[in-house]
């Protein structure tokens, strides 16, 4: 993989609460858990394991929410790409209903962790709206409303003309309105995780690329590029779109696709009233998607697929910035002051993985574009796991390590269905 795009240019890195102080591994060590990763899962994990009496060491490579913690969108959408009654057909019912309770509950998670530590982060919760562009979108979300609505969640079907007046714009037909999402500043969030998970006892370690893991013994080393290891009885690793070479075939199991954005200058006091006007996010029911909302500035953010190589220059944000002008005529002619991208780990089946190919190694692999809800949770289902040895507080049961057959041609595949998508502005 080539060198990530840097955080910097991010609206999230100009915005944030200050990070934690932390340093560089600088001697080895001993640990209960090694965390590798230090976004959402990994710190959610190393915080909810501290909270248990147990001794996590993180190891970041470069800084606390680098990766995609740090860049994603910021909404906090519950749920997973798959509709309750399908992850009950899929894993049977008694473990597909506990599937979709613990899917269900994923943004409940974020904020009661923001509400517990009491956290900087800018935040809101007026639900989430998807807009359907097509007539199989609405239906779609009319399933999806009334599947969540019998297992109690507080959503509504939109049509279009409310659906026009919530979002701001009338490139929709309609939609539906989950009232357990929200938004925050995401790299403000993974700090704020980072600062809980010091306070409970655990051990972060940022600048420290990890160059292997291996078993020894009973145990497991974990060694750092700066010459330190750490020693542990087990290890998690959570580096999904930024996943490398640690353990064989992991990278080859997803799909890491660039998810790119842009966000406005501040909007003026009229434009932010005819646009999501009542504070919710948005995603709509495209294939490749596009997701937009307003941050506490005031600026307008729009998301969706860009070039899967690293961007080369402004060019590779311009068809999201048409975007903006289609769907949001009214802010035709407002400037783009932040363009940004990250990695999203994207698996065959379109669900997270867990692998535990060796005693004691547990990986955590596929956010999906929802990782901010989704990887908080995977956090915490990890530590009970690692705690009691309890196999049954993981959501999803274990699998083995499967990479995807002729993962180049599916990287092909994905790169022109990103190509015809920003040429055609997405469809608009």
């Amino acid at each position: 993989m080539a060198e990530p795009f840097p955080l910097q240019p991010s609206l999230w890195a100009s915005t944030a609460a200050p990070a934690p102080e932390t340093t560089p591994l600088d001697a080895s060590a001993r640990a209960d858990v090694a965390v590798i990763g230090a976004g959402f899962a990994g710190l959610s994990t190393a915080l909810h394991l501290a909270e248990a009496g147990l001794r996590p060491v993180v190891l970041e490579a470069r800084e606390i929410g680098f990766g995609g913690s740090g860049r994603n969108g910021g909404q906090v959408i519950p749920g997973l790409k798959y509709d309750p009654d399908e992850l009950v057909q899929r894993f049977g019912h008694e473990r597909g209903e506990r599937l979709a309770t613990f899917a269900g509950e994923t943004a409940d998670t974020v904020f009661d962790l923001i509400t517990r530590h009491r956290m900087d982060v800018p935040h809101t919760r007026t639900g989430w709206i998807q807009g359907a562009h097509t007539d199989d979108g609405l239906a779609q979300a009319e399933r999806r409303a009334a599947q969540w609505a019998r297992r109690g969640a507080p959503t509504r079907l939109l049509d279009k003309a409310e659906t026009d007046r919530l979002l701001g714009t009338a490139r929709y037909r309609g939609g539906w309105l989950d009232g357990r999402g929200g938004a925050i500043q995401p790299l403000s969030y993974a700090r704020g995780l980072a600062r809980a998970a010091l306070r409970a006892g655990a051990v972060i370690h940022t600048d420290t690329p990890v160059t292997a893991i291996a078993r020894e013994g009973s145990g497991w080393v974990v060694r750092s590029a700066r010459g330190p290891e750490i020693r542990a009885e087990r290890v998690v690793l959570c580096t999904n779109g930024y996943t490398g070479g640690l353990w064989p075939g992991l990278a080859r199991t997803i799909i890491a696709a660039n998810s790119f954005q842009v966000a406005t200058t501040p909007l003026s006091d009229n434009l932010r009233r005819s646009i999501l006007p009542e504070g919710q996010v948005s995603s709509d029911t495209r294939k490749l998607l596009l997701y937009f909302r307003l941050d506490h500035t005031g600026r307008l953010l729009m998301g969706g697929r860009g070039p899967f190589r690293e961007p080369k220059g402004p060019g590779d944000w311009a068809h999201l910035e048409r975007i903006v002008a289609k769907l949001f005529p009214q802010a035709a002619d407002v400037g783009f002051d932040h363009r940004w991208c990250g990695r999203v780990a994207i698996t065959r089946d379109f669900m997270p993985h867990l692998h535990e190919p060796a005693p004691g190694l547990l990986i955590d692999i596929g956010c999906q574009g929802r990782g901010v809800g989704l990887q908080s949770s995977m956090g915490r289902a990890m530590a009970a796991y690692l705690a009691t040895g309890d196999a049954e507080a993981l959501p999803f049961p274990t699998s083995p390590i499967a990479p995807l057959p002729l993962h180049s041609l599916h990287r092909l595949y994905v790169s022109a269905v990103i190509a015809w998508y920003r040429i055609s502005d997405g469809g608009l």
